[in-house]
């Protein structure tokens, strides 16, 4: 399917889950989050029914995201019921890493393809400054077994302040390049003042050839990361949020000032 702008709209972004086991201090606040309601975030068969129109109309490519998806009670089997669905020829999972080793091979044996790992600095103790909570040993044993059961190409999301010469973003690539993994520089964003960039090794932040939509967590298709438009696919019905994300998806991205990332997916 085609926007306005004649962009071919192919991939659906679906955020699972607001939750996470981590507090990034580019994300959340070190007190946490408001959390949605259990009874208000997207079931399973909500999230099948529109995975299953937007393949009818051309979506060809699916990737979960949080919060962080592996929290999610029952994960591996929404990665089963999407892999089983026709149609799916890019099948992803950002992540965090952190309970990365315990699902990879479910995730693989379930159908998932690939996986995308957040992952900023080498170092033990500014990992954790960034985080407030994680382990990079787990990160690291993740990345390691999502590679071994062939969840590839394993890609590496770095996060950096204004550019990949940054003293942690070159540590990064340097293991990356030892670990034959593939390496995103992502520049900090911010929704509200409209900061975004387009990602260096990726086409994310590019307006120009933008093929994405979101399903949120709460139910709601937003044609743009940085617009407030968003459509319910409850109130609506699942068709017609669809159309409506289409028709509305801006030509750029503006801002961004009733979501956040932990609960849209980056």
């Amino acid at each position: 399917m085609y926007d306005k702008f004649n962009r071919r709209i192919n991939y659906l972004r679906i955020s699972v889950t607001d939750r996470c086991n981590l507090r990034c201090v580019y994300c959340m606040p070190e007190s946490g989050i408001q959390l949605i309601d259990h009874r208000e975030i997207i079931s399973f068969e909500e999230i099948v029914e529109v995975v299953i129109l937007s393949i009818s109309r051309g979506i060809d490519k699916i990737r979960i995201t949080g919060g962080e998806p592996l929290v999610r009670k029952g994960i591996v089997d929404l990665i089963r019921m999407i892999a089983e669905i026709p149609g799916v020829k890019d099948f992803g999972l950002t992540t965090n890493g952190i309970n990365l080793e315990k699902y990879a091979q479910q995730l693989k044996d379930a159908g998932l393809h690939r996986v995308n790992v957040s992952l900023d600095t080498l170092d033990p103790d500014k990992y954790k400054e960034i985080t407030r909570l994680g382990d990079i040993q787990d990160v690291l044993d993740g990345i390691a077994e999502a590679k071994k059961v062939g969840l590839t190409p394993v890609k590496i999301n770095c996060v950096i302040k204004k550019s990949s010469q940054e003293p942690d973003a070159v540590a990064v690539a340097e293991y990356c390049n030892k670990n034959d993994l593939q390496i995103r520089y992502i520049k900090q964003m911010d929704l509200s003042m409209g900061h975004f960039s387009v990602v260096e090794g990726g086409e994310g932040g590019d307006c120009k050839i933008c093929n994405r939509l979101r399903l949120t967590a709460k139910g709601m298709i937003k044609p743009c990361l940085f617009n407030n438009r968003e459509y319910s696919i409850r109130e609506l019905g699942v068709e017609e949020a669809l159309n409506n994300a289409l028709y509305h998806k801006p030509k750029c991205g503006s801002v961004n000032t009733v979501g956040e990332f932990y609960n849209i997916g980056g």
